[in-house]
C-alpha cells in the first residue's frame, strides 16, 4: 500500500520563499493571526493527520466503498472516526469568521490544507470540501437570520453541505432544471424534483446535511434567468438551532461508479421538502456561482494532487525495483539489473509527475493569494476591488481546472505506466489514483465547458482580452529583468517574453476570427485553454527557478542546495520537454473551425 508524506518542503518554499506570503498576510485586515508560527503548526497539524488518519483509510477505502441500504448511506470503516477527529481538532473553521466558531484565518491557509488532505484521501477530503461551497454561499447571500442558524454548526463541522445542480435530463445546461419551489404562508418553500451525482448527498459522517438547491418559482420566467437558490436541511431545524424530524428528501440510489468508491455519489429525490430562499428571486445561479468557483478551484487542486501521489508512488518503485542495464552501462554493479530510475524514458515520467504536481502546486497557491484579497474584499464592502480581484481569480480558474485536472490524470497514468504490469494490480494503490483521477476532467464542468468559459465568456465577451493582456503584462515584468542573463534562468525570461507576445497575438487573431465565425469559438477553446494552461504553468516554473537560483548565488542553500538545485533541473524539463506541446496547442486553436463542422451528422458513423 502506498505511503503519503505531506510535500512540507516544496509547500513551504512557496509559501514562504516565492510568493512570501509573510509579507501577504502582514497586508490582509484578517492576516495578523496568520504568523509564521501559525502557519508551521497548520501544516504540521495537517500533515499528520494526513499521513496518519487518511492516508491509511485510502486503500481500503476504496476496497470496501460506501454502503446503501432504505435510503440511507453508510460510509467505508474508519470514515467516521477519522471525520469525527478533524472536525474535533477545528479544521473545518480555518477560514470562517469568529462570530461563527470559525479562526477567522485567511483563505489560503484552507488551501494548504486541502492540498494535503486530497492528496491523502481524495475521497475523505470531498465530504468536508463540499461543504465550504455552502458555507461561503450562505455568508455571502444568506439573511442575518439563516446564517445564525447555519453557519456555527457547518463551520465546526458538525454539519456538512452540498450543492445540488444537476438533474437526470441536464448537467450543464442548468436551463433544463425542473425542480419546482413552491412558496408557503409561513415564508418558507416546498421543494420538489430529483437532483443527481450529489456529491456527499447522504452519509453518516455529521448529524445534518445541508443541501443548496437550484429550482424554479412556479412563476419564473423560463431558462436560467428563472432559476432561485434554496436552502434545505435533510433534518428540519428549529429555531434554537435543534435538529428535529426528517426533511423531504431523501436519497434514491448511489452511483456506481469508476473512482472515488469512498464517497457516496447520491440521487436525492425532494418531495414537499421545507426550505428557505437564499439571494434574490430568480437570481440563484448568479449566487450558485460563489459555490461552483469554489468547488472549481477545489478541484484543480485534485489535479495537483493525483499528480504528487502518483509520483510518490512511482519514485520509490523506480529506484527499488530493477530491470536491464542502463543503456551507458552498469549503475548498480552489485546488483542482477540496474533500478529502473537509471533508463532515460522512465525518468521523462518521473519527471513530466514532479513538473505537473510542483507547477501546479505553485499556480494554486499564486492564485490563492488573490482569493485571500477577494474574500477580504468582499467582507470590507468594498466592491470595486472584489470585482477586481473576482475578475483576475475568474481568469485563473478555468485554467486551473480544466488543464491541471487533465495534467493530473496524465501524471496519474503515468505513475501506473512506471509500475508496469504492477500498476495494474489494486493492492499497489497506483489504479486507484487512475480512477479516482479520472472524473475530475468532467464534474463542476467538464474541461470542453472550462474552455468555453474561458475563450468565450472571460477573454472574448467578458474583457475583449484584456484579462490575457495583463497575465502576460506579468510575465513581460519578470522576464524583462532576466532577458540578458545567462544559463538556465536567461533562458526561461527570452522564451517567457517570447510566449507573452505569441498569447496575445493568438488571442487577437482568433478575436478577430470570431466575428464572422462563432463556431470558431468552440473549435478553438480547448486548445486555447491548454495553451494558456503550459505558458500559465511556465511563469509559475520561472518564478520557482528564479528563486531558487538566487539562494544558490547567495550561498543561503546550506543544506536545501540539493532541494534548489532540482526545483531548477525540473524547471528546466518543463521548458525543453513539456512548454513546447503549446506550439501544438496553438496550431489547432488558429486552424479553421472547417474541419471540425463541415461533416454531416449522419456521416460520423454508418449502419
Amino acid at each position: 500500500m502506498l505511503k503519503y508524506k505531506a510535500p512540507l518542503r516544496d509547500m513551504r518554499f512557496l509559501i514562504d520563499e516565492v510568493f512570501d506570503y509573510r509579507a501577504h498576510y502582514a497586508g490582509l485586515a484578517n492576516g495578523g493571526e496568520a504568523t509564521p508560527e501559525t502557519i508551521a503548526a497548520i501544516l504540521e497539524g495537517a500533515a499528520a493527520l494526513c499521513e496518519e488518519v487518511l492516508a491509511p483509510l485510502n486503500l481500503p477505502g476504496d476496497r470496501e466503498g460506501c454502503h446503501f441500504s432504505d435510503g440511507e448511506v453508510r460510509a467505508p470503516a474508519g470514515f467516521k472516526e477519522a471525520y469525527a477527529q478533524y472536525a474535533a481538532g477545528g479544521w473545518q473553521g480555518l477560514p470562517f469568521p469568529a462570530e461563527y466558531g470559525g479562526q477567522g484565518l485567511p483563505v489560503s491557509v484552507n488551501v494548504f490544507k486541502s492540498d494535503m488532505m486530497a492528496t491523502a484521501n481524495w475521497s475523505f477530503n470531498m465530504y468536508p470540501g463540499l461543504s465550504v461551497g455552502c458555507i461561503n454561499t450562505i455568508l455571502k447571500f444568506g439573511t442575518p437570520a439563516q446564517k445564525a442558524l447555519y453557519l456555527p454548526p457547518l463551520v465546526s463541522g458538525a454539519w456538512t453541505g452540498t450543492m445540488c445542480l444537476t438533474e437526470p435530463q441536464c448537467g450543464t445546461d442548468l436551463a433544463q432544471i425542473t425542480t419546482r419551489a413552491v412558496p408557503q404562508p409561513d415564508g418558507t418553500y416546498r421543494i420538489t424534483g430529483t437532483k443527481m451525482f450529489i456529491s456527499a448527498g447522504d452519509h453518516d459522517l455529521a448529524a445534518n446535511i445541508i443541501h443548496i438547491v437550484l429550482a424554479r418559482l412556479p412563476d419564473a420566467p423560463s431558462g436560467t434567468r428563472g432559476i432561485s437558490l434554496f436552502v434545505v436541511p435533510k433534518f428540519l431545524v428549529g429555531p434554537d438551532g435543534a435538529t428535529g424530524a426528517r426533511n423531504g428528501v431523501m436519497c434514491g440510489a448511489i452511483e456506481r461508479k469508476m473512482g472515488i468508491h469512498a464517497s457516496p455519489t447520491a440521487l436525492l429525490n425532494f418531495e414537499q421538502a421545507a426550505g428557505a430562499m437564499i439571494a434574490e428571486p430568480n437570481k440563484g445561479l448568479e449566487a450558485m456561482f460563489t459555490f461552483m468557483n469554489t468547488a472549481r478551484i477545489g478541484i484543480a487542486i485534485q489535479g495537483v494532487a493525483h499528480a504528487e501521489a502518483s509520483f510518490q508512488g512511482a519514485l520509490p518503485y523506480a529506484k527499488e525495483r530493477r530491470s536491464m542495464r542502463a543503456l551507458s552501462g552498469k549503475k548498480d554493479p552489485e546488483f542482477p539489473a540496474d533500478a529502473l530510475i537509471w533508463h532515460p524514458d522512465v525518468r521523462r515520467m518521473l519527471l513530466t509527475q514532479k513538473a505537473i504536481a510542483e507547477g501546479g502546486r505553485a499556480m494554486i497557491y499564486g492564485a490563492a493569494q488573490m482569493a485571500d484579497k477577494m474574500f477580504e474584499a468582499a467582507a470590507a464592502g468594498d466592491q470595486a476591488a472584489y470585482d477586481e480581484f473576482d475578475g483576475k481569480l475568474g481568469f485563473y480558474t478555468p485554467i486551473l481546472k480544466g488543464f491541471l485536472t487533465e495534467l493530473g490524470l496524465e501524471a496519474a497514468n503515468l505513475g501506473m505506466q512506471v509500475f508496469g504490469g504492477h500498476g495494474y494490480i489494486h493492492e499497489n494503490g497506483m489504479e486507484q489514483i487512475v480512477r479516482d483521477a479520472r472524473i475530475a476532467t468532467l464534474y463542476e464542468g467538464t474541461t470542453g465547458i472550462q474552455a468555453l468559459d474561458l475563450l468565450g465568456r472571460k477573454v472574448l465577451l467578458g474583457t475583449r482580452g484584456k484579462c490575457v493582456r495583463d497575465f502576460t503584462a506579468t510575465m513581460w515584468r519578470f522576464s524583462r529583468r532576466r532577458l540578458f542573463a545567462g544559463g538556465p534562468i536567461g533562458r526561461m525570461a527570452r522564451t517567457l517574453a517570447r510566449r507573452a507576445l505569441q498569447w496575445n497575438a493568438m488571442t487577437t487573431r482568433i478575436m478577430l476570427r470570431a466575428r464572422g465565425d462563432r463556431e470558431s469559438i468552440g473549435a478553438a477553446s480547448f486548445d486555447f485553454l491548454m495553451y494558456s494552461g503550459y505558458v500559465m504553468m511556465a511563469h509559475f516554473w520561472a518564478l520557482q527557478a528564479a528563486r531558487a537560483a538566487a539562494c544558490v548565488a547567495s550561498g543561503t542553500g546550506g543544506e536545501s542546495a540539493a532541494f534548489y538545485l532540482a526545483k531548477i533541473q525540473t524547471a528546466e524539463f518543463y521548458f525543453e520537454r513539456l512548454l513546447p506541446r503549446a506550439d501544438a496547442h496553438r496550431k489547432g486553436a488558429l486552424a479553421s473551425a472547417g474541419s471540425v463542422m463541415r461533416m454531416d451528422n449522419d456521416s460520423f458513423g454508418f449502419d
